[in-house]
């Protein structure tokens, strides 16, 4: 079959990937030339995705890129993996509805479509679905076929993979989840069959909103924790040794990524327009997690201040600008806003990762640096923000004078954990 995958983000590309290595004669389309080129010189920006993978299949000529439109003509099956990011607070479902009128161009009669976006329950029958009709003049469900499947992509896991993971699949209607299961069926072990994309859409949204706001509990826990003189790791330690009834959870300098600072947004938002209700956990747990890098910079003022060094002027080396170990995402990264608070209190803030090789948004606030024993020594303070395998433990506690854990990855004298 011919496979078009409209986005190729840390989504799209994974699985345009495994699509042509499963068989399929697979087409990636991104509006991004940058990622593009990338792609046609066989250089992954996706550490789930090895260059040499990458090589192969340009090689066999079983998947190549573009930013040119006319690329999807002919497909069998497109799937649509592009962001839904917010926008002043509100979904911005602008790529969706620019991937659906793309597509809509050269759909015809017995093909796929499948929306992978994280959205809110109604988003492919509401919104998917007429901008498809009205730009092919073909009836959903009568003429093509339309569903849901929630991406599960977990940067960095080497156990559940895309390959791995139980994949939901539903349709608008039997005909369209036979087929969008048919598909899915050549790609990964395991499809999970549903009743509607409105339960497919609401599961990938319940899924993130469980982890968001049990993150946001255990976050919580531990400031007061702290406050209160008592070790939460350890807490936390003694607790999951209870066999039933508690799910491990740790705390952390914030959320980042597009799963938990924005998918439970999408639902609130439904929630509020269509019942005229509040989502009080998703407000709540928004409110925590999205304020942890200020406690952090609270933490930091008072570690400073105890040894009676103000933050104006103090250097500070952050360790860790993806938001999640061992990878490149820095979307959402809580290093961002510690930077920025830190910056605005005049300090020196110095960032280290050798993941995120891509500019983000602390590349005009922080200096980037490597975390070279050097620099360790030189900072005031060192804030292990994420746990990448690639800092080495023994050269932080050896030559930092004063390190702030958030990751508890770290023990010496000299370090304060979360």
């Amino acid at each position: 079959m011919k496979v078009v995958v409209v986005g190729l983000g840390y989504v799209g590309l994974p699985l345009a990937v495994r699509a042509a290595q499963a068989g399929h004669q697979v087409v990636g389309f991104d509006v991004d030339d940058r990622r593009v080129k990338s792609l046609a010189a066989g250089e992954s920006y996706i550490e789930d995705v090895p260059s040499v993978d990458l090589r192969a299949l340009l090689d066999a000529g079983t998947f190549h890129a573009s930013a040119e439109a006319r690329v999807c003509g002919g497909f069998d099956v497109a799937l649509i993996a592009v962001p839904t990011p917010l926008h002043e607070g509100l979904p911005d479902l602008s790529y969706t509805e620019g991937a659906a009128r793309t597509l809509a161009r050269y759909l015809r009669p017995g093909a796929t479509i499948v929306v992978e976006s994280t959205t809110y329950p109604g988003t492919t029958e509401e919104l998917v679905a007429p901008l498809l009709e009205d730009g092919s003049g073909l009836i959903a469900g009568t003429d093509f076929h339309l569903g849901y499947s929630p991406e599960r992509i977990d940067p960095g896991n080497a156990i559940w993979t895309l390959v791995t993971t139980p994949k939901i699949v539903s349709g608008i209607d039997e005909a369209s989840c036979d087929a969008v299961q048919a598909f899915y069926d050549t790609i990964v072990e395991t499809t999970v069959r549903v009743e509607s994309p409105r339960t497919a859409e609401l599961a990938k949204l319940l899924e993130n909103t469980f982890r968001h706001v049990n993150i946001a509990l255990v976050n919580e826990i531990a400031m007061f924790a702290h406050g209160l003189g008592i070790d939460v790791w350890e807490a936390i330690d003694a607790a999951s040794t209870k066999p039933f009834g508690f799910m491990r959870f740790s705390p952390g300098p914030g959320v980042g990524g597009h799963c938990l600072p924005i998918d439970p947004s999408y639902l609130s938002w439904r929630v509020e327009r269509a019942l005229g209700q509040s989502f009080r956990f998703v407000e709540l747990a928004n409110d925590i997690n999205g304020h942890m890098p200020d406690y952090v910079v609270r933490r930091i003022a008072a570690a400073l201040n105890d040894r009676r060094k103000p933050v104006n002027g103090s250097r500070v080396l952050l360790l860790g600008l993806a938001y999640k170990k061992n990878t490149g995402d820095a979307r959402e990264s809580p290093a961002v806003r510690a930077a920025q608070l830190l910056t605005a209190m005049g300090a020196e803030v110095s960032g280290a990762d050798p993941y995120v090789v891509e500019s983000t948004p602390v590349d005009g606030i922080l200096r980037r640096v490597d975390a070279t024993p050097e620099e360790l020594a030189a900072a005031d303070i060192v804030v292990l923000m994420t746990d990448h395998d690639a800092f080495r433990v023994e050269e932080i506690t050896c030559h930092a004078a004063l390190v702030l854990d958030c990751r508890r990855r770290l023990s010496g004298p000299q370090v304060e954990l979360l």
